[in-house]
């Protein structure tokens, strides 16, 4: 066993990017049952400041639905929506521009946020604009 080895503990399952991917498959499979279509996940830009959109979905009119999943193991500092702040929105912004500049004609879209919290998940629909981040 190296020195490494010994004073860093083994990955545990319930490490944060852990508690992440399962919040995000959670909002996956609650917005799939209300009918929305899997377009992309974990969409990410390239370079520093970029951003990343957790899901990319489309509704049955074709409206594309870009959405930020947040979970919080409590509701203490503001749960789950407290932690979206104004830079958070910008660079979810930032990366939906940098999605639509790949189609030829993009479709409207929306931001929508699913907040996941002990025994509660809540999905906000149209929870901002690109223009308000």
């Amino acid at each position: 066993m190296g020195f490494l080895e010994r004073i860093r503990p083994a990955s545990s399952p319930d490490t944060t990017r852990a508690r992440g991917q399962a919040a995000e498959d959670q909002a996956l499979d609650h917005l799939l049952a209300a009918g929305l279509t899997l377009v992309a996940r974990n969409y990410r830009t390239a370079g520093r400041g970029g951003g990343e959109i957790d899901l990319i979905l489309r509704e049955r009119d074709g409206t594309l639905v870009f959405v930020e999943v947040r979970s919080r193991s409590g509701t203490g500092h503001g749960g789950a929506g407290g932690s979206i702040g104004a830079a958070k929105r910008r660079r979810i912004v930032f990366a939906a521009r940098c999605y639509l500049m790949r189609l030829p004609a993009p479709p409207p879209c929306r931001f929508d946020v699913v907040l996941i919290e002990p025994q509660s998940l809540q999905w906000l629909r149209a929870a901002f604009d690109a223009d308000g981040a």
